[in-house]
């Protein structure tokens, strides 16, 4: 799996992952990002999450490969952006929120300012295993060490359905994280989980920092 393959699937309308309006998980759990700061979201395709953010009061800082998704989200929100190159990334920001379109690994803490918190729905789970540590690790790069993080998770049995999106597990996460609380688990569906019968968990987890009250 390579930047080809979620490009083609911009390119086809294959984007069965965005949900078109804020998830229900973060409405529940935003106050654990802390009060209004910059936050920043992974991978983030043009989801409705970061306008959700932003009406909190949060600047928001998404980090998308595809143009397209860039593209998408400032056009269906009535915003005018102007791109502009940042580091090897381009820069488009309105409405205070920002999406560097580009390769997140390309992207450099100062490319994306200090960041209070950050949010990963659909992002770790998009990668396979060989690729999960080296994002996670740039991650708390950009975020640093001490940003608190709503991430996001499905779990199950991975022999019995191909990805993505992977099933990345508690344990997973703690190889990852030095501090990791489970917030909510539910069960979910899709199409794929569907066709093979299995069951489905979406768990949402608070990663490093120390959780608001």
């Amino acid at each position: 799996m390579d930047a080809e393959f979620w490009l083609s699937r911009w390119r086809e309308g294959r984007i069965g992952f965005h949900e078109g309006r804020p998830n229900d998980l973060l409405v529940s759990h935003a106050r654990a990002l802390g009060p209004p700061g910059r936050v920043l979201v992974p991978l983030c395709g043009k989801t409705e999450d970061m306008a959700y953010l932003a009406s909190l009061g949060h600047e928001v800082v998404g980090i998308e490969l595809a143009e397209a998704a860039a593209e998408e989200f400032f056009r269906e929100h009535g915003l005018e952006v102007a791109p502009k190159p940042r580091g090897a990334l381009v820069d488009r920001s309105a409405g205070g929120i920002t999406i560097l379109q580009g390769d997140f690994f390309d992207a450099r803490p100062e490319d994306v300012g200090t960041i209070t918190a950050f949010y990963d729905r659909a992002a770790i789970v998009a990668l396979p295993p060989e690729l999960r540590p080296r994002y996670a690790a740039h991650l708390r790069v950009l975020a640093g060490e001490g940003a608190p993080g709503l991430v996001i998770c499905f779990e199950y049995p991975q022999e019995r359905m191909e990805g993505p999106p992977f099933s990345v597990g508690e344990d997973e996460l703690r190889r990852y994280y030095p501090a990791v609380e489970r917030l909510e688990d539910r069960h979910t569906e899709g199409p794929q989980s569907r066709a093979s019968g299995i069951d489905m968990r979406e768990r949402l987890y608070l990663v490093g920092g120390n959780r608001s009250a």
